[in-house]
């Protein structure tokens, strides 16, 4: 896997006229980072503008050291899989089918699938448990099925850069700790850059960014005192980070 750095500097975007991202600047390398902060920090946009899914005002964003604008938008499919945070919920597609569509940017419209991607669909339902029914339909799922159905298709794009938007959204217990599994799996070769809500969840990451009102608050590993200092601030104290053995736990600070 071809390593790949995608980048942002002095990122501005503004939406209906309102500035949502203020001179954001990150670094992202091969690895598993995680983008949290309170409602309305600017999280999901900044995950779409480093995707090319928003225009920006100011700032650059770059993909392997270019533009990311200088990348035809078929380049920019086979790089960066993106997972929405609202994904389709409905559709006559067989949940095949619809893993299928991450071969679109390197098949195209009317291009044949292969044995070899085939194989990779198989791969990628088999790492999110969807192989057990590839002809459901996408509507006949629950909540939580469709979530690793459109995971799936993410991963069947073969993308050395993944951008997902709570992608732990409608899943249960045992396939969230799957999925933080799979990611820092995946993480080994690809950059990852996840959207979360569940700070338990993103302190797994390997590095956090913490975003708080468009601004990057602090960004750092998991560990760093400070990235836990800036949690603690831009949660107002409603939150404490402990260490349990190796590991570090945002829990809810009663006041007990």
């Amino acid at each position: 896997m071809t390593t790949v750095q995608l980048t942002a500097a002095a990122l501005r975007v503004e939406l209906g006229g309102v500035p949502v991202l203020n001179g954001v600047s990150l670094d992202l390398r091969p690895g598993w980072t995680a983008i949290v902060g309170r409602n309305g920090a600017g999280k999901s946009t900044l995950l779409r503008a480093l995707g090319g899914l928003l225009p920006i005002v100011g700032g650059a964003v770059q993909l392997a050291g270019r533009p990311l604008h200088d990348w035809t938008p078929r380049e920019r499919g086979q790089r960066i899989a993106w997972l929405a945070q609202q994904g389709e919920s409905q559709g006559e597609l067989t949940v095949r089918e619809v893993v299928a569509l991450g071969r679109l940017p390197h098949l195209g419209l009317l291009g044949a699938a292969s044995a070899a991607d085939e194989a990779i669909v198989d791969a990628a339902l088999r790492a999110t448990e969807c192989d057990a029914w590839p002809q459901r339909r996408l509507q006949e799922l629950s909540g939580g099925e469709r979530q690793r159905v459109l995971l799936a298709r993410v991963l069947a794009v073969r993308a050395p850069v993944l951008l997902l938007d709570e992608p732990t959204t409608h899943l249960d217990p045992p396939h969230q700790v799957a999925l933080v599994k799979l990611l820092g799996t995946l993480a080994r070769e690809h950059t990852v850059v996840s959207v979360l809500h569940d700070l338990p969840l993103a302190l797994r990451a390997d590095r956090l960014v913490v975003l708080h009102e468009g601004r990057v608050q602090a960004q750092g590993a998991h560990d760093d005192p400070m990235v836990h200092a800036a949690l603690v601030a831009v949660f107002e104290g409603a939150i404490r980070i402990e260490r349990m053995g190796t590991r570090f736990y945002a829990l809810p600070d009663l006041g007990d």
